[in-house]
């Protein structure tokens, strides 16, 4: 049965489509158009109530039974679960991938959002502060991203979602004002994952 993926364009919604190839799951996308602010619609909120993209609904869930998922991080948990794929068993592999999943959630994307705020005011002044603030935290991360695959392949040691999450943010690292080859580990890693066919299709697929 084929899952759902509810979705634009953005670096969040990209995570998603390449879990999702990388799991090799069948699944459809349905278009929210978040410029046109259909994330405030009745359907959605039922599935999504933080009115946030991505969300899915998959029809065979793990009782059998449908069930919605909402926020790209616990999708992604979700996923691996469903499927064993991209998400250690035991606890000591689990413990890496469940923390650079979180240091996405909680920093590499919130503050390279922030970028994509303040660089697109119009305001000279507060443009300039916004872009001084939050690219100088975003560099930072990149540089705690560098010195970690500095010592690793992936993330957390093998493929996992931890490298999906962080992939759709380094995806736009044009927009972050940030030179990939500033930090040569992260270009190393990032053209690895992009040389594989999955995440590709992943970024190909019409999201908007």
């Amino acid at each position: 049965m084929t899952i759902t993926l509810y979705a634009w364009a953005t670096p969040n919604g990209r995570k998603i489509s390449v879990a999702l190839e990388e799991m090799e799951l069948p699944y459809t996308v349905r278009p929210i158009n978040i410029g046109n602010k259909e994330q405030f619609q009745q359907e959605f909120l039922s599935i999504s109530p933080n009115n946030k993209i991505p969300a899915i609904v998959d029809p065979q869930g793990p009782d059998g039974q449908p069930i919605s998922v909402f926020e790209s991080g616990a999708i992604l948990l979700y996923l691996g679960e469903k499927t064993g794929k991209f998400l250690p068993q035991s606890l000591r592999d689990r413990v890496p991938v469940l923390e650079w999943l979180m240091w996405q959630m909680g920093g590499f994307g919130p503050m390279p959002g922030q970028v994509h705020h303040f660089a697109a005011l119009q305001s000279e002044s507060e443009r300039q502060y916004g872009l001084k603030r939050f690219s100088a935290e975003t560099r930072r991360l990149y540089a705690v991203l560098d010195t970690r695959l500095g010592k690793t392949e992936y993330v957390a040691g093998d493929l996992s979602v931890a490298d999906f999450a962080i992939l759709g943010w380094a995806w736009r690292h044009e927009r972050h004002k940030v030179d990939l080859a500033d930090y040569p580990n992260v270009q190393r890693w990032y053209q690895t994952m992009f040389a594989r066919p999955a995440v590709q299709r992943g970024f190909d697929v019409k999201l908007d």
